[in-house]
């Protein structure tokens, strides 16, 4: 019935129902409410109105009614709370094996890039019935990725990522938009969340892909120099990148911090932030060297790397370049920058 009423959107994942009942509950308690306030302003009004020869008479507080008009309130504040609460975190808490799809926004598109290689300019593929997780950043000012008939939207910011997920629950072509005014052209920057069968997406997938994102990560990881220093046996001037995302590093100051997608965006672009603990300060920033996609292409390398590790004697193609090419005495140093951080975790 509600797909038919017009200023419904349609529920198209799993999260859009959690996200619905509650906005109808709220609709519903603040509409009684202004009933019921409503009808008491009358009544009252028409209870107490002056009438000529009567004398208007004191009427003392009720300790009972008080409690009453308190406590009715509070409980039904408490379950909106909670209930808020359960959804928020439901919605900012994606599951471990979702699938993972890079997002980087500008003025005015989507680009969009999935670990297997593929990539669109606002148009998102996704399986039916599978969690997909997006992980974003923006190129210049702040956006929203916004899809309504998920019920998602996550502002997407420059400098950092940000995370938004969801499992599509019926194949059809869905809106996207950008809901934070971006500029002159926001109003433009839309797109298309095409949500497919799994065969049909399978075989969308494996079409005319590049290869694999970490693939290209690997890539860049050797081309900036990186292997010399972040060698697989740890026998480089900074740490191994070997099984270390997700892990909790040491800092040099004594803090520790959980190796995720922002921090290795941050050791990468500002490497002195957060130097680790036992290493010196020598590696260079990359802050204007790299592009998104490639940082987006060195965090999936990085991933990869640390989820699959390799089996005894067995080194992947940077770390075998790493192994062949002797560390320079001042570090790898792309494109003449200079030392001024510490080394990627």
């Amino acid at each position: 019935m509600l797909n038919n009423f017009p200023l419904w959107p349609q529920q198209a994942s799993t999260l859009a129902r959690h996200v619905d009942a509650l906005y109808i509950f709220l609709l519903v308690v603040t509409g009684m409410m202004a009933l019921l306030i409503c009808a008491f302003v009358i009544f009252f009004a028409a209870r107490f109105r002056h009438r000529p020869g009567v004398r208007a008479e004191q009427i003392e507080g009720s300790t009972a009614l008080e409690i009453t008009w308190s406590a009715i309130p509070f409980l039904i504040f408490m379950v909106i709370f909670v209930w808020g609460a359960l959804v928020y975190f439901k919605e900012r808490t994606p599951p471990a094996d979702a699938t993972e799809v890079y997002v980087v926004a500008k003025q005015w598109m989507w680009k969009i890039e999935h670990a297997e290689g593929q990539r669109e300019i606002n148009q998102l593929h996704v399986p039916v019935g599978r969690d997909v997780k997006l992980i974003m950043t923006s190129q210049d000012v702040i956006h929203s990725f916004y899809i309504p008939a998920f019920r998602v939207k996550q502002d997407v910011l420059p400098g950092r990522y940000t995370v938004e997920w969801f499992r599509a629950t019926k194949p059809g072509v869905y809106h996207l938009f950008c809901a934070e005014y971006c500029g002159t052209q926001h109003s433009g920057m839309v797109g298309d969340i095409v949500v497919q069968e799994p065969a049909q997406y399978e075989a969308w997938i494996n079409g005319g892909s590049t290869g694999p994102l970490s693939a290209t990560g690997e890539k860049v990881f050797a081309e900036l120099g990186c292997a010399p220093c972040h060698r697989a046996d740890a026998q480089g001037r900074g740490p191994s990148l070997q099984g270390v995302f997700g892990k909790t590093v040491q800092l040099q100051d004594g803090r520790s911090v959980t190796a995720d997608e922002n921090y290795l965006r941050e050791c990468i672009l500002d490497p002195g932030a957060k130097r680790v603990k036992g290493f010196q300060p020598i590696m260079p920033t990359f802050q204007g060297l790299v592009t998104e996609e490639q940082v987006n292409a060195l965090v999936a390398y990085i991933k990869g790397i640390s989820a699959a590790k390799p089996a005894d004697g067995a080194k992947t193609s940077a770390s075998k370049a790493a192994t062949d090419v002797p560390a320079q005495s001042n570090g790898a140093q792309p494109n003449g920058a200079q030392p001024n951080g510490s080394q990627v975790q």
